[in-house]
């Protein structure tokens, strides 16, 4: 049977887990990069580890870095959270498609493991994430992909603001009573109802996250919005097509309002048509190139990794027949895995989180100027979060 998440806080309380002894601070320079002490044979290269387990660094590295969009699960090891080179995970606090109840069991569950980790602190503001890296802690920052849990309460946004939330996706793949969904056959925009939404989210003070989201959808949102949105992990569909990808009308959209593309490590929404090798990081950072050069600097771009820590749960099939949504990964699980637990799925070189040490050199040595780096990493995720949380 599988541990929920409730349950497995509860056990970890009986069994005097959640209050473990902090590493050293933080220091200046480059990261080393260690075995995770979970295991004495564990093996040390990311590509052996189990999905979900992540190298440690000995010695933080100087970046404020943002995950813009990640997931954990019951059993990761949150003891060591923050020392794995993530300043601010962009959480998913709950699952897509889920009922208000089910949301907010997700939301305090979020401030109950803040509670009993002293190296994690939930996100609210800019300081908070700022104060993360100089405390050497990690941030977590709740992200919901989906509103279908707003249902018909406009209300809702605002409640769940108070309880934290910062970053919300109107609609998850799927249509719903926002807006329509990136995988769905039609491409209806906003409802009346979302057009609220998008109102209501500027007003109180969440981020309008456009990933998984309808192309029509996306463009009257960012139209609509009084501040500068997100798309936290989404690449151009100009190199690699997929549904889940975005074309240049909206990555200028998003930019010109002062927005961030969050290119995603993430192997299917990295590996090319024409090839059936594993991405590379070399790969990856050619997206990156892409978006650069089309908006003119690196002021707009994000990475993210939409990882996990702790092990991904299969997928379950729907017993009364789900829709036959398209499959963007066919290609990539024929060529390279079908495992969704497998470091495989995500590029070459950025597999572990720890590793985007390794990225940042690497962009570096692409000639990126350290600035450059700083901004990418995080500097321009503060940007829009200064403005929408403010």
């Amino acid at each position: 049977m599988t541990t929920n998440r409730r349950d497995f806080l509860t056990k970890l309380s009986l069994a005097g887990v959640g209050i473990p002894a902090l590493a050293s601070g933080t220091n200046a320079g480059r990261g080393a990069l260690t075995e995770s002490p979970r295991s004495a044979t564990e093996p040390s290269t990311p590509q052996q580890r189990a999905g979900g387990t992540h190298s440690v660094l000995e010695q933080d590295h100087p970046y404020i870095y943002i995950d813009s969009c990640m997931q954990i699960w019951p059993d990761a090891d949150l003891a060591i959270a923050h020392r794995h080179g993530v300043t601010a995970y962009g959480l998913t606090a709950w699952d897509p498609h889920v009922d208000p109840a089910t949301a907010l069991e997700g939301a305090m569950y979020w401030h109950k493991v803040v509670e009993q980790f002293p190296n994690l602190v939930l996100i609210e503001t800019t300081d908070d994430i700022r104060q993360a890296k100089r405390d050497g802690k990690a941030g977590l920052l709740l992200a919901a992909q989906g509103g279908d849990w707003i249902g018909r309460e406009l209300h809702r946004v605002a409640a769940f603001q108070q309880l934290g939330l910062r970053m919300l996706l109107l609609a998850y793949n799927a249509s719903n009573q926002l807006c329509d969904g990136c995988l769905d056959r039609t491409d209806g925009g906003l409802t009346r109802l979302g057009q609220m939404v998008v109102d209501e989210c500027n007003r109180v003070g969440i981020v309008l996250d456009l990933t998984h989201t309808g192309r029509r959808a996306t463009l009257e949102i960012i139209d609509r919005s009084a501040h500068p949105c997100v798309y936290s992990h989404s690449n151009p569909s100009a190199i690699v097509p997929s549904q889940r990808n975005i074309d240049d009308e909206q990555i200028n959209a998003c930019t010109e309002r002062d927005g961030v593309i969050g290119l995603v490590s993430w192997g299917p929404l990295v590996m090319r048509p024409g090839t059936t090798h594993r991405p590379t990081l070399d790969e990856f950072i050619d997206l990156i190139d892409y978006v650069a050069q089309l908006t003119g600097s690196s002021d707009h771009i994000g990475i993210s990794t939409d990882m996990s820590l702790g092990t991904y749960p299969f997928h379950e099939s729907d017993p009364w027949g789900a829709p036959d949504y398209p499959d963007f990964t066919a290609l990539y699980n024929r060529h390279v895995t079908a495992d969704i637990r497998s470091p495989l799925r995500n590029v070459a070189g950025f597999s572990d989180f720890a590793e985007i040490v390794a990225v940042a050199d690497r962009l570096l040595e692409r000639g990126y100027s350290d600035d450059d780096v700083r901004r990418m990493l995080g500097g321009n995720l503060l940007r829009v979060f200064e403005a929408v949380w403010q």
